[in-house]
């Protein structure tokens, strides 16, 4: 048997029909039981390496969870066979390190663009092109995590670009790296441009459903601000992720009753 075929996805372990046209992504495989208890029916569809996936249903539509690990490559691999498998809209759901002052720890953000300071975006569009969320999307997310937000520190929900790297350490350590010249005053840059947070997987999303021709976007819990941190700011530092996974939930539920409409 080939490797790579029509009828098998190899690294989900799943055939096209397998999954919902609507995807809830997640980093951590154990987290996605936890989502899918939100769905109606959720029922355990494969495991394989870092990608955990189960489907369930809102407002009587498929709607399917999968993690994807950390990262562009395994996230666009996620995509890419999830594509194939039949699925088109796609919510990711992540945490992340605010940048902007005004992000406190425990805030939601919705990506409006993500920075592509890793490497997989390049795989698939010109470096000249954006990486930017559907449209659609990005407002059902916005719309969602308002709902669920307040004026207060810690609870509020903010919309603009994000930033994707591929060293987790760079960020949290840059001048500990030979490279250190090259990743602090990039860094200082996208600070002093407004750039929200810091994460890792949404560049590549954007790219993938760019080149495949599907809707996806994302909403990130800020864990806490490392430049509020650095400057001595006050700053949360939260663990839960618990309102972005009912801010993806609900904007799901947004994007079906519309796409019902249209």
């Amino acid at each position: 048997m080939a490797l790579i075929h029509d009828d098998f996805r190899f690294h989900l372990n799943i055939r096209f029909g397998d999954v919902g046209k609507y995807v809830i992504l997640t980093g951590d495989p154990g987290r996605v039981p936890a989502i899918a208890a939100l769905l109606d029916e959720p029922t355990h569809i494969a495991q394989n390496r870092e990608y955990n996936i189960y489907n369930g249903s809102l407002d009587g539509e498929r709607v399917t969870v999968c993690s994807t690990g950390i990262g562009g490559p395994s996230t666009a691999i996620a995509v890419e066979e999830l594509v194939m498998s039949g699925s088109d809209t796609f919510v990711r759901i992540g945490t992340s390190g605010g940048m902007d002052m005004k992000v406190i720890g425990g805030d939601l953000v919705v990506a409006s663009g993500a920075v592509r300071s890793e490497g997989t975006s390049r795989e698939y569009i010109p470096i000249e092109y954006p990486a930017v969320p559907d449209y659609d999307v990005m407002c059902a997310l916005k719309t969602a995590g308002d709902a669920l937000s307040t004026n207060e520190d810690g609870n509020r929900c903010h919309v603009g670009v994000v930033h994707c790297k591929d060293s987790f350490y760079g960020e949290i350590d840059p001048n500990g790296v030979p490279v250190s010249s090259t990743l602090a005053p990039a860094w200082d840059a996208y600070v002093s441009c407004g750039c929200l947070t810091s994460e890792m997987e949404s560049a590549a999303l954007f790219a993938v459903a760019a080149a495949r021709h599907v809707r996806a976007g994302s909403v990130f819990t800020a864990l806490w601000n490392v430049e509020r941190t650095k400057a001595g700011l006050p700053d949360k530092v939260v663990e839960s992720n618990e309102r972005a996974i009912r801010c993806a939930v609900d904007a799901i539920r947004l994007l079906i009753e519309k796409d019902r409409n249209s």
